[in-house]
């Protein structure tokens, strides 16, 4: 698993590189870049804070890649028990595929490093453990950027962690996004 997650990471990257390099020989465009992210909240029995800026390029108006971190955090406590605490910390990579002008597929290969403690599922039964561990994570699926005006889109996707580690924050879920992108 650690092979294809690293075949894919190095594969993005030449991918990215041979597409940077203008077929005209104008190198880097500043008002290809963009910036966004997502950023996620919920208070209740469940804590959920999620922090995701990114940063990209369009080498083309069919493709556009870039790079993103992320933060996490987890807490669930029904005023009884205090389920779990996890935190993330983390890295990806993503490339996207607009077919049509507004609509994308992407490709998001993602590691976090996440630590904390709860009841985790374990043979037939939860078990309260810690952990402490870097998980994979490879995010595939698609969505539209609706755009705000020449430099800004609102972007909404769904995707899908087809690895799915049980330790992944995707894990048995489809992962809802909606974020802004601004252009330079």
């Amino acid at each position: 698993m650690k092979k294809i997650i690293g075949g894919i990471i190095i594969g993005m990257a030449m991918m990215q590189y041979g597409l940077a390099q203008d077929s005209e020989g104008g190198g880097f465009d500043k008002s290809k870049l963009f910036v966004g992210g997502n950023l996620g909240l919920a208070f209740g029995y469940a804590t959920i804070i999620n922090v995701a800026p990114q940063v990209g390029y369009h080498f083309s108006p069919m493709f556009a890649a870039g790079v993103g971190l992320n933060y996490s955090y987890y807490n669930y406590d029904d005023g009884y028990n205090n389920y779990f605490r996890e935190t993330y910390l983390g890295m990806s990579l993503f490339g996207r595929v607009y077919p049509l002008q507004q609509f994308f597929i992407q490709v998001q290969p993602e590691l976090n490093y996440v630590w904390g403690s709860g009841y985790f599922p374990s043979i037939n039964q939860y078990e309260y453990s810690k952990v402490n561990q870097f998980v994979p994570s490879l995010l595939l699926g698609g969505g539209a950027a609706i755009p705000t005006g020449p430099n800004g889109a609102i972007t909404i996707s769904v995707m899908y962690d087809v690895i799915q580690n049980p330790l992944s924050p995707y894990y048995h879920q489809a992962v809802y996004g909606f974020g802004y992108s601004v252009g330079f």
